[in-house]
């Protein structure tokens, strides 16, 4: 993103113009800071949390559009954040809020993206913008407002096609953090679990505390032996950006901990990495899925369950009998479940080492709350391990 430009009123309405990658251009006003952004174009459909959405690293690299219609009403405030930044490359809404309404808030959204640099654009047909992403699936694009919108379109449509593609692209460096700290067990300490942050958000950690873990939080270049050295009762992975084809580093040491048999779960990235761990390939969706709807099915229960997700690749691995890990060495696996609007893997879990993984969001930060027994399984998975270890001499 270029160096934003600060505005003096927050109601400065200036034009402002969203081009994508296939030559579409929507025009409306300025929102957030002034300047230009680009990045690759995806939808969320979640009604509430654009707080959350905006702090998720997840996004990074991402213009977000909103397909809920009314954005700002309840303002931010300094609690909700999902991480210390807004990584989003751009926003885009329909119609933003004036005014703010809520206890809680400390200041409007549109000042926070100002204070954020964050380029955006309001009173666009996001229907229309969305239904056209659904049709041509997520694409890259660019906002331009301020002195930015007084280029030609063929010279926005050029920055745009000149933008990076999310396919190819490593971004967990951008987002991982440089110094590893601890989020204490709340209660009694029961375990102790390394997380490798790959993108993730505070109300993981904040899950597994309340299970009695303490988790260290590593960054994403952590090496397997670094791992030994604090000598965890398991292993997460979290969340993240990017193209999951470019983990290599990631993906060794989780074959290395998974040989180990040290107890893992992965959510949305560390889903895809414990794929490509298992030897399957990972491929990238049309549009994605994001928001806080996503219907999925948990084979082994037959239970639906509304789920939050925000991804834009996914595994593939076959739906139906567990089948060898293709990497060998690590037994069984089978496809735990399903996405049911396209059917895409939503999750695994191997039958022979203790490791399972999902794609969507059981931390709910926003959403809806289905999955949260997701972090009990571990915390079982976890005592389950211990319980068999040999005692030490």
């Amino acid at each position: 993103m270029d160096q934003p430009q600060i505005r003096q009123s927050q109601f400065d309405r200036s034009p402002a113009a969203l081009v994508l990658e296939d030559g579409r251009v929507f025009r409306g006003r300025a929102y957030g800071a002034l300047g230009r952004t680009l990045g690759e174009i995806v939808f969320t459909t979640g009604m509430t949390g654009y707080q959350e959405t905006l702090t998720d690293p997840s996004y990074a690299g991402q213009i977000v559009v909103q397909t809920a219609p009314h954005i700002g009403n309840t303002g931010v405030n300094d609690e909700d954040d999902e991480s210390a930044d807004y990584w989003v490359a751009g926003y885009a809404v329909s119609r933003a809020s004036r005014r703010v309404s809520n206890w809680r808030a400390t200041e409007s959204l549109e000042d926070r993206l100002i204070a954020r640099g964050i380029v955006g654009i309001s009173g666009i047909d996001t229907r229309a913008l969305t239904r056209h992403l659904r049709d041509r699936g997520a694409m890259r694009a660019g906002i331009f407002s301020g002195s930015a919108a007084g280029l030609g379109e063929a010279e926005m449509l050029a920055a745009v096609r000149e933008a990076p593609a999310m396919a190819g692209r490593s971004l967990t460096d951008t987002v991982t953090t440089r110094e590893a700290y601890t989020v204490p067990a709340v209660g009694e300490k029961r375990f102790t679990v390394v997380a490798f942050d790959l993108g993730i958000k505070a109300a993981t950690p904040a899950q597994l505390a309340e299970r009695g873990i303490e988790v260290r939080i590593v960054p994403a270049d952590t090496t397997f032996e670094e791992v030994q050295r604090l000598a965890p009762d398991g292993v997460f992975f979290s969340n993240g950006p990017g193209d999951p084809a470019t983990a290599d580093h990631q993906v060794d040491v989780l074959r290395q901990v998974l040989a180990a048999r040290i107890p893992f779960f992965g959510i949305c990235f560390g889903n895809q990495l414990l794929g490509r761990a298992l030897g399957f390939g990972t491929y990238k969706l049309v549009f994605g899925h994001r928001g806080a709807n996503q219907p999925v099915l948990d084979v082994a229960s037959g239970r639906v369950e509304i789920t939050c997700q925000n991804h834009g690749f996914a595994v593939d691995a076959p739906i139906g009998e567990a089948v060898e890990a293709p990497a060998g060495g690590l037994g069984r696996v089978e496809v735990s479940h399903i996405g049911l609007n396209d059917q895409v893997v939503e999750g695994l879990r191997c039958l022979d080492v203790p490791a399972f993984s999902v794609q969507f969001h059981p931390e709910s930060a926003a959403g809806p709350h289905d999955s949260r027994s997701l972090f009990d399984r571990f915390a079982q998975l976890l005592a389950a391990s211990s319980s068999s270890a040999p005692a030490s001499a």
